[in-house]
């Protein structure tokens, strides 16, 4: 499965040299995440409250080209890899059909108290939907 949102850049997300700022792709991966996870049917804010949270341990990104302003972007979000205590999601920035960044985040699963989890034990529902979409090595 491939989560596509849509986002025009806003003037405040760009630098005084006009292009999107290296810090702004990282609230437009969130923002790919939490739309991955409503493509599936789950609130990001509702599995938090139920005590699975997703705290970022690693990330990456590949800055290929520059975004300006008002340029009209898609965000491609990807599960890229799922074990049991964690999970790697991998994003793509699109201009049409340019490449503009590749990235990755990796997330731990833990409690409401930061307590590492086994997502297959404790939502093997969860677990078992976030496997069927997996993004493979096939599929690239």
């Amino acid at each position: 499965m491939t989560n596509e949102l849509s986002l025009t850049v806003r003037y405040c997300e760009t630098d005084r040299m006009g292009i999107v700022h290296h810090s702004r792709y990282y609230p437009w991966f969130e923002m790919g995440r939490t739309a991955f996870f409503k493509q599936m049917g789950y609130s990001y804010g509702a599995l938090e409250k139920e005590g699975v949270q997703l705290p970022l341990t690693e990330t990456h990104c590949s800055y290929l080209k520059g975004a300006c302003y008002e340029d009209e972007l898609i965000i491609q979000t990807r599960l890229t890899a799922l074990t049991a205590a964690r999970c790697e999601f991998s994003y793509t920035v699109l201009r049409a059909d340019e490449k503009l960044a590749q990235g990755r985040t990796v997330h731990g699963f833990v409690d409401g108290q930061f307590r590492p989890i086994a997502l297959k034990k404790k939502r093997p529902e969860l677990w078992q939907e976030l496997a069927a979409v997996l993004w493979t090595d096939s599929e690239k």
